[in-house]
């Protein structure tokens, strides 16, 4: 299985499984930034190797620093992580909820962190019909039934963002709420919908971002959440030492001052994601809308994703198998959206599987 692991972006796999050279595939499977890193990081690997025979900074001060600068938050109330996925299974630990929702389906780590405490999830099923979209009467009849809500924002598989409306009536439960914004750097408005400054001021809200996606550098693994001091420094205390590398620092620190490359970036996306959309839809898919890099999309009923899957990536092509999130079934796939030249590759190769 291509998804062995539980992710995508696994080429190794692939290359074992379908007998390509992994240079030979074009990745669909995993939602990183297809523009390539921006040139500080060639630049940084480049110059600052030497500093390797130290000891990174523990308290990760130049990146904090940057990242406050950037957002407008206070440094005590930032930690940043080895990726996002440490900072979830730290959150997680930190609170030790008895009963978590989560909105199906979702990113596979955040059940994964549950179970390692031993907690329990509370599954609210995004509804076809909401166009999985996430609903207040859901967090109404879901809050006094858990102790933890932790939601995607945008969610993954399904690409939405969560409604201003339900962001409402999730802080209003005042139950703690963490909301997972790995791919909100991708939306245009990114600041008037993240609640990175919301959170740092309140006691139930917690942030987490990775910066692995938009600036395509997931071999580093690097991520930072926004909550109150207070919290920073109690979930710091359960943290590895120096679980951030010298090399992500630097990185890190740099990659947010790439104004040109942000804005490069979101342009292509807007522009490249209607016109996916449309070729998509006109072979009879079912394209759900999404709000960052990457789309949910429905076969027909006699198409198994599986078959569809292994018939792609006998052509070099890879996609997510969608059936793998609990609430879909084996009609759905996940794409990244990718540069023109690799678009118009996949719905060629599709096309091929078709007819």
């Amino acid at each position: 299985m291509l998804e062995r692991y539980g992710h995508g972006g696994d080429l190794i796999t692939a290359e074992e499984t379908y007998g390509l050279a992994k240079e030979q595939f074009i990745d669909f499977s995993s939602n990183m930034n297809p523009l390539g890193s921006p040139d500080c990081v060639e630049t940084i690997l480049t110059n600052t190797w030497k500093e390797l025979v130290h000891y990174p900074d523990p308290a990760v001060r130049k990146l904090r620093h940057a990242i406050a600068e950037c957002y407008q938050i206070p440094m005590d109330s930032i930690l940043v992580g080895n990726g996002a996925a440490e900072l979830i299974d730290l959150t997680v630990r930190f609170l030790q909820p008895e009963m978590t929702a989560l909105a199906r389906p979702c990113f596979s780590e955040y059940d994964e962190a549950v179970s390692k405490i031993q907690g329990k999830t509370l599954d609210i099923y995004l509804k076809e019909e909401n166009q999985f979209e996430l609903q207040t009467s859901d967090i109404v009849k879901a809050a006094d039934q858990c102790d933890l809500f932790f939601l995607g924002h945008p969610n993954n598989p399904t690409g939405k963002l969560i409604s201003q409306p339900v962001l409402h009536s999730l802080l209003d439960t005042n139950q703690p709420v963490v909301l997972d914004e790995a791919f909100i750097d991708f939306v245009p408005f990114e600041k008037q919908v993240s609640l990175m400054n919301q959170a740092y001021q309140s006691n139930n809200l917690f942030v987490i971002r990775s910066m692995t996606k938009f600036f395509a550098i997931p071999g580093i693994r690097l991520g930072f959440m926004i909550a109150h001091p207070n919290w920073i420094r109690k979930i710091q205390s359960l943290q590895v030492q120096w679980s951030v590398n010298a090399l992500a620092q630097s990185i890190g620190a740099s990659v947010l001052h790439d104004h040109a490359y942000i804005k490069r970036t979101k342009n292509w996306l807007v522009q490249e994601r209607s016109w996916f959309e449309s070729q998509l839809s006109d072979l009879g898919l079912k394209v759900y809308s999404s709000d960052t890099n990457y789309l949910l999309v429905q076969l027909p009923p006699s198409i198994h994703v599986k078959k569809l899957q292994e018939q792609l990536a006998h052509r070099g092509i890879l996609i997510r198998d969608a059936s793998l999130f609990k609430g879909l079934n084996t009609s759905f796939f996940r794409i990244a959206i990718r540069l023109r030249e690799q678009n118009e590759m996949f719905i060629s190769k599709i096309k091929q599987v078709f007819i």
